[in-house]
């Protein structure tokens, strides 16, 4: 039996060596990696642990842990690598966070917003002129219509008319068509430009006729009377929901919904508390400016952690010295009774009451009957030297205006309420006792240190402190009504100060100092310099208390103001909120004309030199394009496309024979571009459209003796319409450019695509 007892024995052992090591060597593997905040390595460690051992309640603990600190590891990492512009890194931290941490739904909002990044700066490097592939037409409008005008060639203009026929001529300089509303009167202005660009030259001729101009398409531009009925009417208004990342409160919220409907005069904004957000729907430049203040407004709170110290030092001495004779003798005479000197026993001879003389007895007195009773004497040496030191140093962080509390130490009762006298019996059933517990609450009292502080951070880094120091403590008890209270001393101050960061407070001075002297003794001897120390009792006790309190602002965070929340924003006037871009407010560059000397050179150097082109200097080929190169159109539609020239010197003319598919598009129109016109010259455009043979004959060319235009620019807008579903091509198959003396200008060519849709 003691042999099969071995040999069980031996096999559990082995069974439990074999078993066991392997996922517990794994688990302490991985509590040392989570210990070193190696997430990953612990992951790991428990996932194996836990392999071994599916049912073990900690294992699972551990891995649940694990998991999610890996996740959260591998999320901050990918937020600091796509911050530095690195996408793809970023993207694959976060999918190593959703893989080990399949609950993080952070990992898989940022994996997919990360992917989004990545896709439009691919579209953007790819096809920047291109319309998202995903835009299948049905996407709402973000922004409204911006003018693209067939020329960007400044403007110069000097006529007085009828108001409609000044925007139209203007239109037609930029390319665009001026459409008005059936309220806008005839008013006879006169308008001179000189150099403006189109945005400038339409603001300066709505002010002179008191009209309003707003884009309806790229190239169509709306105008109307100037009026406030008329805005509401024609205005466009876009909603948006702002998201606001540093609000704490409801009451911030309201306060930024007040300030905009004040600054921008909204009527229709909608605060959200549940998704600390503002909806507003209002103009696009009401929309731009609430996005300005909201941008500069959005920040972060600043923060302050305030050092408490305070030191509390109490000293409490007593001194009790001397001897402290009895001060008083008594003698009793009490004649009735005698006392046996064998027992000391006293027996009272008259049987009178005790307490009584008579006369008659008072003549009979002797030694036995008088009894004095002599006072007596107490020595008294005491010393007691205590010294108490208290030190306090707590740390309160607190955002800016809003107020913090730190409590150290003990709550204690205090009775409140009401008490109400109850009389009892007795128990001789004479009058009774009173019980003065009757009803009564109690109310908790903090005890300690109490501090309440409101930091408030200046832009120079100065910290003004609204606080409430408070030390206290339960110094005694005293019986009220019946009941034990304490007696709390308390050492409190509240006052406001302004401190640098780092700038130290001390408050001293909080001094409690009490000495007290009890002489007892015998009348007279009691002052003897040697003898009073015999017949008298000194008692001398001094208690100091002094508490002193340094505080110690400290800024952990500031706003991040940056230079374009300081700078100043263009808002309109008072009753016309709008905005506008700093390329608005520029005048723009002229196009670079000849001069009069260069024109008579130029007989000379064609004489004996070929002069050399700007395309040849600058390296880049002249040609002529179509802008834009890709135009997608519905069946019916009209839109305008660009005949462009780029890196030409001194073009005079361009005649040329344009293609197109006649049975998918049409030529409608033919407009002025303004390249040819720089220098304030008009130009003479022939055209010859043939739409049943799919082809049009267009030149354009400037007044005789003038020089030509050089740079790039448009030449002519075509203005095209859908007849039916296809897709087409317009190309340009002849080109017979010339310069102002009259020799041939190489001009590479381009074509475009048109797409009609149904």
């Amino acid at each position: 039996m003691y042999r099969w007892g071995k040999i069980v024995l031996l096999a559990g052992i082995s069974l439990v060596v074999a078993g066991c090591p392997k996922g517990r060597t794994n688990f302490n593997q991985g509590r040392k990696a989570q210990e070193l905040q190696d997430y990953d390595a612990a992951f790991e460690y428990y996932q194996k642990a836990l392999k071994t051992d599916p049912e073990n309640v900690e294992y699972k603990i551990k891995f649940d842990q694990a998991r999610f600190g890996a996740g959260e590891a591998h999320t901050k990492k990918g937020l600091k690598l796509r911050e530095k512009g690195e996408l793809e890194n970023a993207a694959s931290e976060f999918r190593k966070a959703a893989f080990m941490d399949p609950s993080s739904v952070a990992a898989e909002q940022e994996l997919r917003m990360t992917m989004e990044m990545i896709d439009e700066r691919e579209r953007a490097a790819n096809a920047p002129s291109e319309a998202s592939p995903d835009d299948d037409g049905t996407e709402l409008a973000s922004t409204p219509p911006q003018l693209k005008p067939l020329s960007r060639a400044a403007i110069n203009l000097k006529m007085t008319n009828d108001a409609r026929i000044v925007f139209d001529t203007i239109g037609k300089l930029a390319g665009l068509t001026v459409i008005y509303d059936p309220d806008f009167p005839a008013r006879r202005i006169s308008a001179e430009l000189n150099d403006v660009t189109l945005e400038q030259a339409l603001d300066i001729v709505c002010i002179e006729s008191k009209a309003f101009a707003m884009p309806i398409s790229e190239n169509i531009i709306l105008v109307m009377p100037d009026q406030a009925q008329k805005r509401r009417d024609y205005e466009e208004q876009f909603m948006r929901t702002f998201y606001l990342s540093n609000t704490v409160q409801a009451q911030d919220l309201t306060e930024i919904v007040t300030g905009l409907r004040q600054l921008l005069d909204l009527k229709h904004i909608q605060q959200l508390n549940a998704q600390n957000a503002i909806t507003i729907r209002a103009t696009p430049d009401q929309l731009a400016l609430a996005e300005k203040f909201l941008k500069d407004i959005d920040k972060a709170k600043p923060e302050v952690i305030i050092q408490v110290e305070v030191l509390e030092a109490r000293t409490d001495r007593m001194r009790d010295l001397g001897i402290l004779p009895g001060q008083s003798a008594s003698i009793a005479i009490n004649p009735n009774s005698t006392t046996n000197n064998n027992n000391n026993v006293s027996t009272n001879l008259n049987n009178s009451p005790a307490g009584t003389v008579t006369l008659n007895q008072l003549t009979h007195l002797n030694q036995n009957d008088i009894a004095l009773t002599l006072p007596s004497a107490t020595a008294n040496f005491l010393l007691t030297d205590s010294t108490t030191r208290v030190i306090q140093n707590p740390e309160v962080r607190s955002l800016e205006g809003q107020p913090a509390k730190l409590n150290i130490g003990d709550r204690v009762p205090v009775a409140t309420g009401s008490f109400q006298a109850g009389v009892g019996v007795g128990a001789t059933g004479g009058a009774g006792f009173v019980n003065p517990l009757v009803n009564t609450q109690f109310q908790y009292i903090d005890v300690g240190v109490n501090v309440e502080v409101t930091p408030r951070v200046h832009p120079n880094r100065d910290v003004s402190l609204k606080l409430q120091v408070e030390v206290s403590t339960v110094s005694n008890q005293v019986t009220i009504g019946g009941i034990q209270q304490p007696v709390i001393s308390q050492r409190k101050i509240a006052h406001e100060i302004r401190l640098k960061d780092g700038e130290s407070s001390v408050l001293a001075g909080l001094i409690t100092k009490s000495d007290m002297k009890t002489l007892n003794g015998w009348p007279g001897l009691a002052q003897v310099p040697i003898l009073k120390h015999l017949f008298s009792d000194d008692n001398r006790s001094s208690d100091d208390d002094e508490i002193l309190m340094i505080l110690t602002p400290h800024i952990v965070r500031m706003p991040e103001w940056t230079k374009a929340n300081l700078k100043a924003s263009y808002a309109g006037s008072e009753s016309n909120v709008q905005t506008k871009r700093a390329s608005e407010m520029r005048a723009p560059q002229p196009s670079p004309v000849a001069s009069p000397s260069t024109k008579e050179q130029e007989p000379y150097v064609a004489a004996n030199a070929q002069a050399p082109s700007n395309s040849e200097q600058s390296g880049k080929p002249a040609q002529v394009r179509f802008e834009p190169r890709k135009l997608s159109l519905k069946t019916g539609e009209t839109m305008t496309v660009g005949v462009e020239v780029d890196n030409v010197s001194d073009l005079f003319s361009i005649p040329f024979l344009l293609k197109y598919d006649p049975a998918v598009i049409s030529v409608e129109e033919v407009r002025h571009g303004g390249f040819l016109q720089a220098g304030d010259q008009e130009i003479a455009i022939v055209q010859k459209v043939d739409n049943e043979h799919g082809q049009a004959i267009i030149s354009a060319t400037r007044q005789p003796n003038t020089a030509g235009a050089s740079g790039t620019g448009t030449i002519i807008g075509i203005v095209i319409k859908g007849l039916a579903p296809g897709t087409g091509t317009l190309s340009i198959v002849q080109v017979s450019a010339k310069d102002s003396q009259q020799r041939p200008i190489q001009l590479l060519t381009s074509e475009a695509s048109v797409q009609v849709t149904p």
